[in-house]
């Protein structure tokens, strides 16, 4: 079997996380026991910082699946330090605003110095991920750079809004200052990375873990040639939702999603996916609502508290998909 999902960080990471824990726990006999998994990842959030090219959501995929992950944080490493930090603070560099750990600061190091070597991103990922051993084949949505922008109101600047990047509106910002406009700069001119439309299109099952619908998800599918790939694969697709009963699981998808003009409602995000999704998983009594038709919809708890309850969600999403065919 062949499982293919497309993820964004935390709340991807750490579905992927119980569903590799679901796979392991199956009989040797079961097909599902030696799937192989991949997982494209979302690479419009990544940044530029202090000269150094920084992969949040494919960098928090593998920290998770590797083991090295802030448990708490759910982002960043584990036992990490801050010297340089602390020092860079000391001589008032920026920004101060995203904060870079001394460890976490060797992934990025080292991506940096192999782009500016020559290597794709997608070649670059395969390397870091040679230390972690994630259990999956990670692949960047694209190795164009793609950096998605906020427009917001500004009245100091000329025409009262100014663009910035994502990760400034949504760390330094918390995202409380209202979106007028979210753009994936870029994303008309990217290109799949190698392996992404073969692995949708030759995928037992394609997985949506509860990752943002519109800065996550939606970027991945914003490139060219995945939407369609997602629409004409024979695998069933099978999103799990983001929303609990009109409340992002984590995180401030609602603020991502007013941007856009839909509304915070696990119906309203199967919405987005309505050309190519099968089956949805959503949170007891979200299955009330109308939802697009043709999408066989399905209640269960959706908080993943712990790696069991990941597990959980994680079989329940892959015995939905065997139950339907395309």
């Amino acid at each position: 079997m062949h499982i293919t999902a497309l993820a964004g960080g935390i709340g991807g990471a750490r579905f992927l996380r119980g569903l590799l824990h679901h796979l392991r726990s199956l009989p040797s006999q079961t097909p599902a026991a030696n799937a192989r998994v991949t997982v494209i990842g979302n690479t419009a959030d990544d940044v530029t910082l202090h000269g150094l090219r920084v992969c949040p959501d494919l960098d928090t995929v593998m920290y998770t699946l590797g083991g090295g992950i802030h448990e708490e944080q759910g982002w960043g490493r584990a036992a990490e330090t801050f010297t340089v930090a602390e020092e860079l603070t000391a001589h008032g560099a920026q920004p101060q605003w995203f904060t870079l750990g001394d460890r976490d600061l060797a992934t990025h190091i080292l991506r940096t110095r192999m782009l500016g070597a020559g290597m794709t991103l997608s070649g670059v990922t395969a390397a870091l991920c040679e230390r972690w051993q994630p259990g999956v084949e990670l692949l960047p949505m694209s190795d164009d750079r793609v950096e998605t922008h906020v427009v917001i109101d500004d009245p100091d600047a000329e025409g009262g809004r100014r663009a910035i990047h994502f990760q400034e509106w949504w760390v330094r910002l918390h995202a409380a200052v209202p979106a007028r406009q979210i753009l994936a700069v870029g994303i008309e001119q990217a290109k799949p990375a190698p392996g992404v439309i073969e692995a949708i299109q030759t995928a037992d099952v394609v997985l949506l873990p509860p990752s943002n619908p519109v800065v996550s998800i939606g970027t991945i599918l914003g490139v060219p040639g995945i939407r369609e790939a997602m629409r004409t694969t024979s695998a069933p697709v099978v999103g799990i939702s983001p929303i609990v009963r009109g409340a992002p699981v984590r995180g401030m998808a609602d603020a991502c999603l007013s941007a856009i003009g839909v509304s915070t409602t696990a119906a309203a995000v199967a919405g987005l996916y309505a050309d190519f999704l099968d089956g949805w998983l959503v949170a007891d009594g979200d299955d009330k609502d109308e939802h697009p038709e043709g999408v066989t919809v399905r209640a269960r708890p959706l908080l993943m508290g712990d790696v069991p309850a990941a597990a959980a969600i994680a079989a329940d999403a892959v015995d939905l998909a065997a139950t339907l065919r395309r």
